[in-house]
């Protein structure tokens, strides 16, 4: 299902594989993505009465995967606590996904206004309380800081334009460092300090003067895992720039999106970058040191949709899964850029699939926008459990499937010697 461009071939990715201090290589446990086990579901309180046409935008992970935040069409970013991981994930699994939601969640943040973008702080972990944060863009209002505990407002940051108005940003990130967040508006990224909230902010323009820059909305940011200093924006002009973190110079501007660019992702090595589009049925992968030509497209049903589609690439760095409009997560290999399995986690639009940080374990976020229909009429709205929800999926180690089939074979086989001893000694 992967479409490949000949011009250039990837690089091998390197594999799985940990150097230990005395010297042994072991390598990290392939995931198996064909029998996904639904472990937890909701769906119940995301549909109220105010809002029946609600429906969810994303879902994300914190960085140290106690929990999970979505986003939905009411205005509200609802929080998730992870419960305790037992060794056996498939022991609670959802064994209906009419029934009621797993459990409710710990936190609901209302905002005003339609959410644009949100993310957690890089460092969060959840046994630090003053580092359980997640930063919110909305319409017509500045950057929010929440608490993911108490759900307090810490701070906010705020950008002016010309007329000294509040103008909201479309698009944040923190740096991996921690200490800016960066923010995408319309040809323009403005940095904050986070230890300085308000309107003290550093901006820098998309457009280099007579160069060709990068036009339009930033939409999306990414920085490069491996501490390279590089970064990554989108842009509703069909266009991805990299800039050096430091200095903030253009570096590259990369063409060949069919829509205006909605998601980008750096590799984990840092090497590669996926890009993806509005209404652009292909994910994108660049080799960011030869970026003349694109090594390989990545399919996914997004051509009739104008949702923000999200993909995600798990801790080892080998695959990326991604939504689409059939309900299904397809599942690529990044180091052959083809696919490998799929499996339906929603009968609507799967918009945001996230990959848990060091579990086998992944979250995805389905719906889209129904309009509604005349009281006289006999058309039926009423929504099913598979439909406008977040499902937490599963995954079963490759390795256990072996193990299992070799005890199974082991125990058959020593079946098999005693039941010929037993012959043996009747006929003596």
């Amino acid at each position: 299902m992967a479409e490949e461009v000949p011009i250039q071939e990837p690089e091998p990715a390197p594999e799985s594989e940990t150097i230990t201090e005395g010297g042994d290589a072991f390598s990290w446990p392939l995931l198996r993505f064909d029998l996904p086990q639904r472990i937890y579901h909701f769906h119940d309180q995301f549909r109220t009465g105010s809002n029946p046409n609600n429906f969810l935008k994303g879902v994300k992970w914190s960085p140290d995967g106690s929990c999970f935040v979505t986003s939905a069409e009411d205005n509200t970013l609802r929080v998730f606590d992870l419960p305790d991981y037992a060794s056996g994930i498939y022991a609670d699994a959802c064994s209906s996904t009419n029934d009621g939601d797993s459990y409710v969640s710990n936190l609901i943040v209302h905002e005003a206004e339609s959410v644009y973008d949100y993310c957690w702080y890089p460092y969060m972990s959840a046994s630090d309380p003053t580092s359980c944060v997640f930063a919110s863009t909305t319409r017509d209002h500045p950057i929010h800081l929440w608490d993911s505990i108490s759900g307090q407002l810490r701070c906010t940051y705020r950008a002016y334009d010309n007329m000294d108005e509040i103008t909201a940003a479309f698009s944040i990130a923190f740096n991996l460092s921690g200490n800016k967040l960066f923010a995408g508006y319309n040809k323009s990224l403005r940095v904050f300090d986070i230890h300085r909230p308000g309107r003290d902010f550093e901006q820098y323009s998309t457009l280099q003067g007579n160069k060709d820059g990068q036009s339009g909305i930033i939409s999306t940011i990414a920085f490069s895992p491996t501490h390279n200093g590089m970064l990554a924006t989108g842009s509703y002009s069909q266009t991805t720039a990299i800039y050096a973190e430091d200095n903030m110079e253009l570096l590259y501007v990369l063409h060949g999106q069919m829509g205006g660019v909605t998601h980008v992702t750096f590799s984990k090595d840092g090497n590669y970058l996926y890009t993806g589009g509005r209404k652009d049925p292909y994910i994108l992968c660049w080799d960011i040191r030869n970026t003349a030509d694109i090594v390989y497209k990545l399919y996914r049903s997004t051509e009739y949709t104008n949702q923000r589609i999200l993909f995600d690439i798990e801790t080892c760095g080998r695959h990326l899964g991604t939504g689409g409009q059939d309900g299904q997560v397809h599942i690529y290999d990044l180091q052959t850029g083809q696919w490998i399995s799929s499996f339906q986690a929603a009968s609507d639009t799967v918009n945001g699939f996230c990959f848990h940080p060091s579990l086998p374990m992944a979250a995805s976020s389905s719906g889209h926008r129904r309009f509604g229909v005349p009281d006289n009429s006999d058309e039926n709205m009423s929504l099913r459990g598979e439909e406008n929800c977040v499902s937490v999926w599963g995954f079963a180690f490759a390795s256990m499937e072996m193990d299992a089939t070799n005890v199974a074979y082991e125990d058959t086989y020593t079946k098999t010697e005693s039941e010929d001893v037993d012959d043996i000694q009747e006929d003596h």
